[in-house]
């Protein structure tokens, strides 16, 4: 038995050494050392031996069981040790190349857009005043000159909750009553920009959710040239200072004049093409100077305070500006579509 165990011991070094990889170590350990390994088998036959020549052999399987052990445990090491090396220098980091920039996100189409909106009009000294998007009946509808089954109201189709008078804003107006009330009796001039809420058919021109930027301006001695020249110079700064401009008159219930705007087509100059219907123009937002009932629901005497308001769909601008044929494309999250914008 003793004869036995010293040659298993020197095969099994013999072995161990020239294994070369953690494969080749692992069958290795299976081999002698495993369940039904050559060193855990003679352990196990000891009991068969004569009593006398138990001892010896037990004590001599032992030490060979623990050597074995100790130096697979140290081949172990040593095969980890070489291949985190051969890593190492596979994939060595030179210190003195420039750091890599890390991969960030982009805005939103919706966002770049909402964003150089507020820019233009930072400029000719508006700051944005941000509005809830859950609103009340009565500042969405009723202090804006549109009672209870008005015909007007067919103008938006609203999202009611559960609670009675409470609903999403359909427009950004609402936001008029709130920014006079805040800044009453003081002249101002605002953006109020914010998400609206529609339950209309989803199609390529249209969305239950949107973007829409209301402007309002209220002080002394404001004109409709004002509101002209205000408008223009926006135009030309977003869509290219070749622009020219077309006022419309039209109707909107909290604005009395009323108008929409439209540009000559960015696509064609004018001419006529599919983008403008052949028409050449293509409309960007509404406008009007503020009714003086509004003006007085807000706070202000219209005898003393004039103001002109407007409002405008950013994803309408990014439409018009690059040519974008489906409203869809903005909340479908397609990275395809949205990285052109990056």
């Amino acid at each position: 038995m003793l004869e036995e165990l010293e040659r298993l011991g020197v095969q099994a070094q013999e072995e161990l050494e020239k294994a070369s990889s953690l494969d080749e170590l692992e069958a290795w350990r299976q081999k002698y050392l495993g369940r039904r390994g050559a060193i855990t088998l003679a352990l196990r036959s000891i009991g068969q031996l004569p009593p006398e020549e138990r001892p010896a052999a037990g004590q001599r399987a032992n030490a060979l069981n623990q050597t074995l052990t100790q130096a697979f445990e140290a081949r172990r090491e040593a095969l980890q040790r070489a291949a985190l090396e051969r890593d190492l220098a596979q994939n060595a980091l030179d210190v003195r190349l420039p750091g890599r920039k890390p991969a960030l996100g982009v805005l939103h189409i919706s966002t770049q857009t909402l964003r150089e909106i507020a820019f233009i009009f930072a400029q000719m000294g508006f700051h944005v005043f941000p509005t809830p998007e859950v609103e009340d009946d009565l500042t969405n509808f009723q202090l804006l000159n549109i009672p209870p089954h008005h015909p007007a109201r067919d103008m938006w189709s609203t999202f009611y909750t559960t609670r009675p008078g409470v609903l999403l804003r359909t427009h950004t107006s609402p936001g008029q009553i709130r920014a006079m009330r805040h800044f009453y009796p003081e002249p101002f001039r605002v953006i109020l920009p914010g998400k609206c809420y529609r339950y209309e058919q989803v199609t390529v021109r249209s969305e239950q959710m949107f973007h829409q930027v209301e402007g309002l301006v209220v002080g002394k001695n404001i004109t409709m040239g004002d509101l002209k020249g205000t408008l223009e110079n926006f135009a030309r700064q977003m869509f290219g200072p070749e622009r020219r401009l077309r006022f419309r008159p039209s109707y909107f219930p909290f604005t009395e004049p009323s108008a929409e705007v439209d540009i000559d087509c960015i696509l064609c100059h004018g001419k006529g093409c599919p983008m403008c219907k052949y028409s050449g123009w293509l409309e960007i937002l509404g406008c009007g100077m503020v009714h003086p009932q509004v003006l007085q629901n807000g706070g202000y005497d219209p005898d003393l305070y004039s103001g002109f308001a407007f409002g405008m769909g950013p994803e309408r601008i990014a439409i018009l500006k690059y040519g974008i044929e489906d409203i869809r494309l903005f909340f479908s999250n397609d990275v395809r579509f949205l990285a052109q914008f990056a």
